[in-house]
């Protein structure tokens, strides 16, 4: 060959979206942008990082690897076979062991790299500090750059942009000599806009309505009536339920126990939605709530609590959200806690940062410029509220939501009872003497007295005779479990009594409790950076902070104490700097989640992980404006209802008034050849249901949908073929479903409201893809699975409703077969059917009216 081998091969680096210096044309690999990170992922960890370094070798910097360890040099510029790392990398001895060797592109790139000079882009630095040092390439990835306003571009099809988003958008396809696809019908639009916005098909009347109003901005009226339903807040809810972690039980071990109050965050979540709430405070309220509340409360140990505080303590809910078995017997309770600090810091972390810093728990992360430092600096920001050290359950973190005035009424309705039960017991004994006089009465007369004396007797303290006498008279025993026997009148005046003081008690005003992450005033934890992540082999002592790789962006280090507050206030200064508006990811990790639940794809692919393996930017200008748009709006806000920074209703509007989500979603072939995967989106994306729309759309459609909000979550019970359904639990004494215990119309409810405990996860969801938290879930899959159509045609909820649905057609359409299939037809697909469709759906309709009285009767099912 004329050439080395290493450029004929295609170089495919594990870092996405990157053009390595190595394929751009007439350019040759470099260490710091090409073959540092491939040896930081493989081998930083034994050759820089560690505490000894492995054979004396240090790979961080070009000259370490020239000047060599133990073996002498590892490169010899010019000569790969001549090359030590190249030779081991290339034999699979190194990395050692079972640990995943490099890839033949990665090999292939060292080689060429050496083969080419082994060149460095810049002088390089002097010395590392403990954490090594950031290369340049890693200061200016794009995530870590500070968020600005871009010019919004000129294009050609001026007559297609409705806003600038779609300028943008129109810029790239022109680029492509590509447009937009023409706008999509009514139907389309208001269906799109409705399941978006509210998880629920419009109705026929809506559709009507819509359909028949011809103003210029019905469609911009339309999506203000969607922003103010309630039902906003329950479809927008879910989204951030997913990357909350959302569950109602503890998981983490196989008892995973009930959380009878997690359910207050959930609402709390519906509520603050609907009302707009920004959402800078709404970040700040859940991961500071509690530092948020006036420092009196604090100091009376919450007691007494308004409104307000009570609101700002539930939100707090959103670090309570990972599994937790620290109230679990027969687990670790190291491990354990430690395990609810790491994944509240996933959570946090892929939710507010779009970063994957649980990474760096045990060592520096491979891939991005998070030191493992960085990792115990957050978590000293979450420390002393979770204090592994003196930690507190999850039955000790609730906090009762009773007043001096419930206990005060409690109390009097207490005694009150009290006096009943003292009445009952004297007119107990009074019933018991007299049953025993009775009794006694039929002995001889010689027994009586030593009878009454064995009775009287305390039970350690009867002699053997006294002991045998007793036995051999049991009448004379009577007891209170036994009065019935001898006087049914007297016992059932017993239990009216009792059950006039159970009467008295259920008039307390029930205590409820939230589900809430405090500090203990005063106690304020040294945080450690743990060898290897091992809580057992903690180190240096850490302050509490952010990410270094921001320090010249952000904020410096958070304070240790807050001396205005009663609590350290580390939580409250973090979630104030991640939305000061200056945060170089906060803003386009929400804008992008939010393009990602209207298009199915975020302008960033992976919404938890903005690093190097995350995937670039499709539209990195549109990306930051948004996020500028959010934290700082125009003057001209198109949603009146949500004026101000942060508020996400705006943000909806912003991006459903513009072409490109209006646009139809029709495959063209041009469109499709030149842009196969529509990342360009020169149509709108099909999307599936997700699962929880699917059921209630189900419940919409057959006209059973329960509008009933918030409160405790409906139940699930495991079926008699195991699956998960709605329902309370009633097994009879061999494990099987008992008699089905009414839910008083509560099964109809929306899917949000369904029990979600991780054991149990309802199956009607679960089969379409529904997530496991475990702890959270960033972006949701899509499968297309067979038990997904078997389910369709066999669970009993399904063809519940598709019967309730076939009766609600009857009952509005009549008996006209065409009628009735134009009218399922609008319930449905909110269209009316083609002239082929109907015709085939009439036709259908009477095959199955032929079919059926043909077929033998059903058995009934066994009880």
């Amino acid at each position: 060959m004329n050439r080395p081998a290493w450029l004929s091969l295609t170089i495919l680096l594990a870092l996405p979206g990157r053009v390595p210096a190595a394929e751009q044309p007439g350019a040759s690999p470099v260490y710091e942008q090409d073959i540092r990170p491939i040896l930081k992922a493989n081998c930083f960890p034994c050759h820089g990082e560690g505490d000894k370094l492995s054979g004396n070798l240090d790979v961080r910097l070009r000259r370490s690897i020239v000047q060599g360890g133990k073996s002498g040099p590892a490169i010899a510029p010019g000569n790969p076979e001549e090359s030590l790392l190249y030779r081991r990398v290339r034999d699979a001895e190194m990395p050692p062991g079972d640990k995943k060797k490099l890839s033949p592109s990665e090999v292939a790139l060292i080689g060429g790299w050496i083969s080419a000079g082994a060149a460095t882009l810049r002088p390089e630095p002097e010395a590392l500090g403990d954490d090594g040092a950031f290369t340049e390439e890693e200061r200016r990835f794009w995530a870590f750059q500070p968020i600005a306003r871009p010019e919004v571009p000129r294009v050609r099809g001026a007559d297609r942009v409705r806003t600038a988003i779609d300028a943008f958008l129109l810029a790239r396809l022109e680029a492509q000599g590509l447009t937009f696809s023409p706008d999509a019908d009514k139907p389309t639009l208001i269906r799109r806009a409705s399941f978006d916005l509210t998880g629920l098909p419009p109705t026929p009347e809506e559709l009507s309505l819509f359909l028949a109003d011809d103003a210029p901005d019905a469609y911009d009226r339309l999506i203000d009536r969607l922003l103010a339903s309630p039902h906003y807040g329950e479809r927008w809810g879910r989204h951030w339920l997913d990357v909350a972690g959302y569950a109602d039980s503890e998981g983490y071990s196989n008892e995973d126990p009930v959380r009878k109050e997690a359910y207050k965050y959930r609402d709390y979540v519906i509520r603050s939605l609907n009302a707009d709430k920004p959402l800078d405070q709404f970040i700040q309220e859940q991961l500071a709530g509690d530092e948020m509340i006036d420092r009196a409360i604090v100091e009376r140990g919450y007691q007494n609590l308004p409104a307000d505080a009570v609101e700002k303590l539930v939100a707090t809910g959103f670090l309570r959200m990972a599994p937790d078995g620290t109230g679990s017997g027969g687990v670790d309770q190291k491990l354990a806690r430690n395990q609810v600090v790491a994944d509240n810091i996933k959570i946090v972390s892929t939710t507010l940062l779009g970063l994957t810093v649980g990474c760096a728990q045990c060592h520096n992360h491979r891939y991005d410029p998070i030191p493992q430092a960085d990792y115990y600096r957050l978590r000293a920001i979450f420390e002393p509220a979770l204090d592994a050290a003196n930690w507190r359950p999850p039955q000790a973190r609730l906090i009762s939501l009773y007043s001096d005035a419930d206990r005060t009424q409690a109390a009097a309705t207490e005694a009150e009872a009290a006096k009943q039960d003292a009445e009952r017991t004297k007119k107990q004994q009074e019933f018991i003497e007299q049953v025993f006089e009775r009794e006694l009465a039929k002995l001889p007369e010689e027994l009586r007295e030593s009878v009454r004396a064995a009775r009287a007797a305390a039970v350690a303290q009867r002699t053997p005779e006294q002991a045998k006498l007793l036995t051999d008279h049991p009448s004379v025993n009577v007891s209170a479990g036994s009065l019935y026997l001898y006087d049914q009148k007297a016992a059932d005046e017993l239990k009216q009594m009792a059950e006039a003081a159970a009467k008295i008690r259920a008039t307390k005003p029930p205590e409820e409790f939230i589900r809430a992450l405090t500090e203990v005033p005063g106690r304020v934890p040294v945080t450690h950076l743990f060898h290897r992540g091992d809580p057992d082999q903690p180190k240096q002592v850490v302050a509490p902070g952010g990410l270094s790789i921001l320090a010249a962006v952000v904020l410096g280090p958070i304070a240790e104490k807050n001396d205005r507050l009663p609590t350290t206030g580390r939580r409250l200064a973090f979630a104030q700097r991640l939305t000061s508006g200056s945060h170089p990811l906060t803003a386009r990790v929400l804008v992008n989640r939010v393009w990602m639940h209207h298009f199915g794809r975020g302008i960033v692919g992976t919404p938890g992980d903005f690093g190097f393996l995350g995937e670039r930017p499709t539209h990195p200008e549109l990306l930051d404006w948004l996020a500028m748009e959010l934290v700082n709006p125009s003057h001209t806000p198109p949603y009146e209802g949500g004026k101000g920074a942060w508020r996400l209703k705006r943000l909806h509007k912003l991006l459903m008034i513009s072409t490109v989500y209006r646009q139809s979603a029709r495959r063209a072939p041009t469109q499709d050849a030149a842009d196969p995967d529509n990342r360009l989106l020169g149509r709108m994306p099909v999307r599936r249901l997700e699962a929880e729309s699917l059921r209630d759309a189900m419940l919409a459609v057959s006209g059973k949908l329960n509008g009933k909000m918030f409160g405790a979550p409906v139940p699930v019970m495991e079926d008699e073929f195991g699956q998960f359904v709605v329902g309370i639990e009633n097994k009879n004494g061999e494990n099987r479903p008992g008699p089905v215990i009414p839910l008083g119309g509560d099964e109809f409810r929306r899917s949000i409201y369904v029990l979600a405990r991780r054991s149990r996860p309802l199956s009607v969801l679960e089969a379409f893809d529904q997530p496991a938290m475990e702890p959270n879930c960033e972006a949701r899959s899509a499968s297309t699975v067979a038990p997904q159509s078997l389910l369709l045609m066999n669970n009993e909820f399904v063809i519940t409703q598709a019967r309730r649905f076939a009766e609600r057609v009857l009952r509005e359409a009549g008996n006209d077969p065409r009628q009735q299939v134009a009218h399922a037809w609008r319930l449905a697909f909110d269209r009316d059917p083609s002239a082929a469709e109907a015709d085939g759906g009439v036709a259908f309709v009477a095959e199955q009216a032929d079919h059926f009285p043909a077929q033998p009767a059903a058995e009934p099912k066994k009880a």
